[in-house]
């Protein structure tokens, strides 16, 4: 392994497209910790680090690449940037214009990212003017010396409030474009790469926060100690492997093209295979459930500040803000498999891919080209597809099992499953076979071999 490393740097335009793309993450980490003028840090950290909000913050941040456990420049992450590309990928599929426009190759992709620019400007102003009012604001986080009203921690100069939009805005545009410039220069996916950095970021506070704990000795389970380490080793290396087995996994449906007779010689006939892969969706349906999970949370606990003497929503607010109840993970469980589903009809086309297929000249044994053939493919997609949901729904909640049967941190059992972890592996595999292809061209064996 060593050996094909120094390969890799051997090869100068290589060795160029990866110091530039680890030039890009430094200056995205150091934007990472760059505050915000107007913030008064200290009461920042102090209500970051509540249980139940501190929870929210970590899990939100997994998502955007974003620091919101501060208020700093880099706050929104590259959250507004995802969200509008899932907007245009969702309009895509019911919106006549946008799906021709699709159709038309290179040209409609960069008109599509031009309009996916506007869209995040817009949604950028939106959440930072949110942020500002509903977090810092309410929350009473102003310096003193940008308080409109000095007794009132609440109050800010309105041009200090235009400061922080602009502010917030700007960093997530500029996140942006430092993904599309690991795109078009660098190597691998910027955006996901981002993100990718900002999970592996959180690897040495959380063995620093684990090892601070632990206990040297056999403790038995009840607090951390070596048989505890031994354990989660070993989870961690059997969880990975099998996030790689699914992320690789495919059903292979075997396809044959037909024969062409072109004066004395034949050409086609030849058998292969096209592959579905078993985890369609991706790590999208978790993004969505985990999302879509945190409006009852804000919701229980906003309503239980204002009803303060109200125990069923206490003890709402408690069962999903902890995520540790055994609804909360039903509900997640249930979220994951429908939008597993969801996700998976709107980029899966059976109909479109059978047309393909018979425009090609190419069928698949035993059945018809044209609606068969569609019919079959819709069938196996929904087969495999209940099991890469079921994989999914599995990886979710290990985190919560980790954490409550071996007494361990939520943050170190994050690393454990969830979707920090499939992003992880998953823009893993993506760099590395994007570098194979670099060394295959140029006739040297892949990293993979």
């Amino acid at each position: 392994m060593l050996e094909k490393i120094r390969v890799v740097f051997t090869i100068p335009e290589l060795r160029n497209k990866i110091l530039l793309t680890l030039f890009l993450l430094a200056v995205y980490r150091i934007g990472y910790w760059v505050p915000l003028p107007v913030i008064d840090q200290e009461k920042v950290a102090a209500i970051s680090s509540e249980g139940t909000f501190g929870d929210i913050l970590s899990k939100v941040a997994v998502l955007s690449a974003s620091q919101l456990q501060q208020a700093t420049i880099f706050g929104l992450g590259i959250m507004p940037y995802i969200s509008a590309s899932i907007i245009f990928q969702l309009l895509g599929t019911v919106w006549k214009p946008l799906e021709e426009l699709r159709k038309e190759g290179e040209a409609g992709r960069k008109k599509i990212n031009e309009y996916t620019r506007y869209v995040t400007v817009v949604l950028c102003l939106l959440q930072s003017t949110a942020y500002v009012w509903l977090y810092v604001m309410a929350q009473g986080l102003v310096g003193v010396e940008f308080r409109s009203n000095a007794g009132d921690p609440s109050s800010m100069y309105w041009s200090w409030q235009v400061t922080c939009v602009m502010i917030m805005t700007c960093g997530t545009v500029f996140l942006m474009w430092l993904g599309e410039q690991i795109d078009e220069y660098g190597i691998g996916n910027g955006i996901s790469l981002l993100i990718m950095a900002g999970i592996v970021a959180q690897m040495p506070g959380a063995l620093s926060l684990l090892f601070s704990n632990a206990e040297f000795g056999l403790t038995g389970f009840g607090s951390v100690g070596i048989e505890v380490f031994l354990v989660l080793a070993i989870l961690f290396v059997a969880v990975v492997l099998g996030v790689v087995f699914i992320t690789l996994g495919q059903r292979r449906i075997p396809t044959q093209s037909a024969k062409h007779v072109r004066g004395r010689r034949v050409y086609g006939g030849t058998r292969q295979y096209l592959p579905l892969k078993i985890n369609q969706a991706g790590v999208m349906p978790i993004i969505f459930a985990s999302s879509l999970l945190l409006i009852p949370t804000f919701a229980f606990r906003a309503l239980g500040g204002y009803f303060k003497n109200s125990v069923f929503l206490e003890s709402l607010s408690e069962m999903f803000g902890s995520g540790q109840s055994l609804v909360y993970n039903l509900c997640y469980v249930a979220m994951i498999y429908f939008f597993c589903y969801f996700w998976t009809a709107i980029t899966f086309n059976p109909k479109e891919m059978s047309e393909n297929l018979k425009e090609s000249g190419t069928f698949i044994p035993g059945y018809r080209p044209g609606k068969t053939t569609a019919d079959y493919l819709e069938k196996v997609m929904v087969r495999i597809t209940y099991v890469g949901a079921g994989f999914l729904a599995l990886v979710a909640i290990v985190p919560t099992i980790v954490s409550t049967s071996l007494n361990v941190n939520p943050m170190v059992a994050n690393f454990y499953g969830g979707t920090g972890l499939l992003i992880a592996v998953s823009v893993a595999f993506d760099l590395v076979q994007k570098i194979d292809s670099h060394l295959v061209m140029r006739n040297y064996r892949g990293l993979l071999e």
